[in-house]
């Protein structure tokens, strides 16, 4: 017996009892949609997470926190410790995000310095480290160590919304006309434009130092804008507002205010109180904030392990997510668990078919035998029958789950256009996405959850065939030719 006739053989014989596999194709169905329709709610669960995560800060970044109050015998958080994190396995970059708290310096542009905006958020990074911690450009190029813009010049990367932190220092701070405001509109609807085009106009650091006798002695540096970030508070507040130089720039900035103060910078700005009532000053151990990138998100952990060994704090969003997953698989588990039973139901239905067909067909399995077709043979059609209804319960299944998975996606549309509105069916889309941010998918299907339901489906009719097809065999000849 061929296989073609094996196959010809086993589709006969369900076409012959359509009553019966379609009972039993429906069982099939039931738990195959089931089980995927489950997991994809896991999956959308999982995606919206991961999504959500991202929006909070970068999966794949660490945070280094070096505050120290008192005494310590953790490393100096200095350059050469950074150039050390560099060399770690998957650290693609390593940059402190660097504050200066010592100078006193305002950024100013426009005739006489009309217009000002405050020093306190500029950072200073390696310019290396720019481009690989995800921080885009909306115009212009990333700085590098060789940008070159003139002697007294700052090459500087500013906030998208930069501009509209200045102010007019010829007006009243409580004036209407003292800043222009993101988003501002004037009488007829139109926006307003910031006081300075940050691209075109020119802008100073002025460093400014109070002398004994009142007067105050200034130092400019003029600021040019070589590139405009995105605004993307999850990489930092200074995307949308603020400025970022190279830390060279910043540090050079820094001796030429102790230059012109004759004071020199120091790191113990704070305080923090100790048992007894006492004060404990805030010790320089170099940069206070660093950041990491990591190549990727499941080397993080390793990553910051090897940080931590060195006495370090660290954060990164890999706790946190960690978490959020085991809360979605335990769900997930429990929500699979349930949709299984519907299988195993259906196994047995198969298994209940495959045995009352093998006594209907006793006579013809012993004409089998007799003719001399080998058990085997006997024991792959009946196996054969089996995942057949497996197979076609799956196919089915899944053509249901993806119609499922759209109504869910797209629930409150079908809803409106079939006129159902606030109450009632409109409020079951919030069920649907529950656990989605709402702007993501509430049922994801890919295509390997596909394949893996209609081998399941196959698998599972294919097992629950065995034992019929190996009582089959065991059928005598003789016997089989005399029963009616």
């Amino acid at each position: 017996m061929k296989v073609t006739d094996i196959l010809r053989l086993a589709l006969e014989n369900l076409r012959r009892r359509k009553g019966r596999t379609a009972l039993t194709v429906i069982g099939v169905v039931v738990g195959t949609c089931a089980i995927v329709v489950m997991i994809s709610l896991g999956l959308a669960m999982s995606q919206s997470i991961e999504s959500m995560l991202a929006s909070w800060g970068d999966l794949t970044q660490i945070q280094i926190y070096n505050y120290v109050y008192g005494t310590t015998e953790t490393p100096t958080l200095d350059d050469e410790m950074l150039a050390s994190f560099k060399a770690l396995d998957h650290v693609v970059a390593v940059t402190p995000y660097y504050q200066s708290n010592s100078i006193n310096a305002n950024i100013v542009a426009g005739k006489n310095n009309r217009y000002k905006s405050y020093f306190y958020n500029t950072y200073g990074l390696y310019p290396d480290a720019v481009e690989a911690l995800g921080i885009q450009l909306v115009s212009g190029e990333y700085l590098t160590d060789t940008t070159e813009v003139g002697k007294d010049k700052i090459p500087v990367l500013v906030g998208e919304n930069f501009a509209y932190s200045f102010y007019d220092s010829t007006k009243d701070w409580n004036s209407s006309k003292y800043q222009v405001y993101q988003g501002q509109t004037d009488a007829l609807g139109n926006p307003v434009e910031p006081f300075i085009n940050v691209e075109k106009d020119k802008m100073w650091v002025e460093l400014q130092h109070w002398k004994e006798n009142g007067e105050i002695e200034t130092e400019d540096y003029q600021l040019v804008v070589v590139g405009v970030m995105a605004s993307d508070y999850a990489k930092g507040y200074f995307t949308d507002s603020g400025i970022v130089m190279r830390l060279s720039d910043l540090k050079r900035l820094e001796q030429a205010y102790e230059k012109l103060s004759g004071t020199r910078s120091s790191t113990s700005t704070s305080y923090m109180s100790v048992a007894g009532g006492g004060m404990v000053a805030q010790q320089d151990n170099g940069y206070e904030n660093v950041y990491v990138k990591v190549d990727d998100v499941d080397h993080v952990e390793e990553v910051e392990d090897a940080i931590q060994s060195y006495g370090y704090e660290t954060y990164s969003m890999v706790q946190t997510r960690e978490s959020m997953q085991a809360q979605v698989a335990q769900t997930q588990f429990i929500l699979g668990g349930l949709a299984a039973i519907s299988l195993f139901v259906a196994a047995l239905n198969i298994a209940n078919t495959m045995t009352m067909a093998i006594y209907e067909r006793t006579r013809e399995i012993g004409v089998m035998k007799v003719l001399g077709c080998e058990l085997g043979k006997i024991r792959t059609l009946f196996l054969v029958e089996a995942g057949g209804i497996g197979f076609l319960g799956g196919v089915i299944g899944v053509i249901l789950s993806l119609i499922i998975s759209f109504i869910m996606n797209n629930f409150a549309l079908i809803a409106a256009v079939l006129g159902f509105g606030g109450g009632g069916m409109g409020d079951l889309s919030s069920i649907f996405g529950m656990y989605t941010d709402g702007s993501s998918a509430t049922s994801v299907i890919p295509l390997w959850l596909i394949l893996f339901a209609l081998a399941f489906a196959t698998l599972v009719g294919v097992l629950s065939g065995i034992m019929p097809a190996v009582r089959a065999t065991k059928i005598s000849a003789l016997e089989a030719i005399r029963h009616e």
